[in-house]
């Protein structure tokens, strides 16, 4: 399987920052943005990532991330030149794809959960049709919302109702089959001018192709789109790092817990932290663990 995320867009509800700079860019506490899907997708055993931006900030991603041989995973990069909806990076990554399943995760999204990576895995190991997360929110009107029955089978998914009806939202992070290709390359442009992630969902559960899995209460979901949001996204790694001892959203530690680089590899990437500073010495303490 290979995963895309997507860091383009124009973030206007982070003006003036985002001016200047790449929403995925920006800190969530003591890391990028974008170090948190990436990580992500590393944990689901995927090793093959496109990041998809706008012409403004795709070298930024390159400087901070390079081919990814330094964490034994391959990064590819395409161009977002207009942000034309979700459902556009399969489009935009059709040659990257190939054959192959894929994965999608959006470059806001954060989230964390001990037996997290087992249900990554398996959603990896879904072969057939489309397998889509959803988390329980207060507010669902600002996501895609998931209407279920009373077997918690899948009845209708709409885009930002203004009358939800369930507190289930679609969380950034699909994995769809191969034939996702095509059926982005076949819906229609919303009403919004956008080619909607929530029509591709749509489309599979006209197939009765479409599995969702519920996120329970001891899994955390971000979506880190406004100041309030990028705040209590930092306050709550900032939390879990200090009380746990533990980091949320490090590819160099995924990539050495997979085994996809060994002790000298992880020292090497250590080495471009300054001394004394506490991501560093983490990395360091996983060496002598």
């Amino acid at each position: 399987m290979k995963g895309i995320i997507l860091a383009g867009g124009q973030a206007e509800r982070l003006y003036p920052v985002t001016e200047v700079i790449s929403k995925q860019l920006l800190p969530i506490y003591n890391k990028p943005m974008i170090f948190y899907p990436l990580s992500t997708l590393m944990l689901a055993g995927i090793r093959e990532i496109l990041i998809i931006s706008t012409p403004h900030y795709l070298h930024l991603f390159k400087e901070l991330l390079g081919n990814g041989s330094s964490l034994g995973i391959e990064i590819q990069y395409e161009m977002q030149s207009q942000p034309i909806g979700l459902a556009d990076a399969f489009i935009i990554g059709e040659k990257f794809i190939g054959s192959e399943n894929c994965a999608l995760a959006l470059g806001d999204n954060l989230f964390f959960g001990h037996s997290f990576q087992k249900e990554l895995i398996a959603a990896r190991d879904h072969n057939d049709g489309a397998l889509i997360f959803a988390y329980r929110v207060d507010h669902p009107e600002a996501y895609g919302v998931i209407e279920f029955d009373d077997n918690f089978n899948v009845i209708s998914i709409q885009e930002k109702p203004k009358k939800p009806k369930s507190n289930f939202a679609v969380t950034g992070l699909y994995f769809f089959d191969n034939q996702i290709i095509n059926i982005a390359k076949r819906i229609k442009p919303s009403h919004r001018g956008e080619l909607e992630i929530t029509d591709v969902n749509i489309e599979y559960l006209k197939q009765k192709k479409l599995k969702v899995h519920i996120l329970g209460s001891g899994t955390a979901w971000l979506d880190t789109g406004t100041y309030d949001s990028l705040m209590e996204a930092s306050a709550f790694v900032r939390t879990i790092e200090h009380r746990q001892g533990v980091k949320i959203g490090s590819p160099e530690e995924v990539a050495y817990r997979n085994k996809w680089i060994d002790a000298d590899d992880l020292n090497n990437l250590v080495q471009k932290y300054p001394k004394n500073h506490t991501y560093r010495l983490y990395l360091l303490n996983l060496l002598n663990d």
